[in-house]
């Protein structure tokens, strides 16, 4: 069985560049793929580019966002857990990005994420506790990524692209057949930074219809 609580090479590289987790690379390399982030230019007149994240915690996804977009971005951003505060450098206090420690399934968090939309990007790396039972994670994992691609279809602009975590198994197949009407494209992608032993992968969606 493999040991998550010794640091690897990526999580220690993380900490090294101020990310409180390891999952920053997985973010990184999906973003360099599939283009999710804008990059260079200046804010101007334009609206900011918004980002929706769901199960934020502890806040290596949301601090490349921010650091990413800088000025020209908003991001909003939910989960169960409270941020870390050991390496935002105060970007977490700032009027362009929101928070809120609640459940994502629940009407107070979904309110509040859903009236700071529309939004261009939504990412979820939500993830249910894991039991040790390969069906019933998997299950519970493909219900967050269910609950994902709802928020996508009631805030994503069209146009929009998303990112959702699943645990490969099951209905999972159907899951990515949704997808692909809600979106120009669907793809499934694994970043090189999973571990080699877990069956997570990404579902891609571009091109809101």
């Amino acid at each position: 069985m493999a040991n998550y609580n010794k640091p690897d090479f990526w999580t220690l590289k993380a900490r090294k560049e101020g990310y409180p987790a390891r999952s920053v690379y997985k973010l990184r390399e999906l973003d360099e793929k599939f283009g999710l982030l804008p990059k260079g230019g200046s804010g101007g007149a334009s609206p900011p580019f918004r980002v929706l994240e769901l199960g934020a915690a502890p806040g290596s996804w949301s601090l490349y966002v921010l650091r990413t977009l800088r000025e020209r971005g908003f991001l909003a951003a939910a989960d169960l857990a409270p941020l870390s505060r050991r390496y935002d450098g105060g970007l977490f206090d700032r009027d362009n990005f929101f928070f809120i420690q609640g459940d994502i399934t629940g009407a107070d968090t979904r309110d509040a994420l859903l009236n700071r939309g529309p939004y261009r990007l939504l990412l979820s790396d939500a993830a249910p506790a894991t039991t040790g039972s390969r069906q019933i994670d998997t299950l519970r994992s493909l219900e967050l990524a269910e609950t994902a691609l709802d928020y996508a279809g009631a805030v994503l602009a069209q146009g929009g692209n998303m990112v959702v975590k699943v645990f490969q198994g099951g209905d999972t197949a159907f899951l990515l057949k949704r997808i692909r009407e809600f979106f120009k494209t669907g793809k499934s992608f694994k970043p090189m930074v999973c571990r080699r032993e877990s069956f997570e992968t990404y579902y891609v969606g571009l091109d809101k219809k």
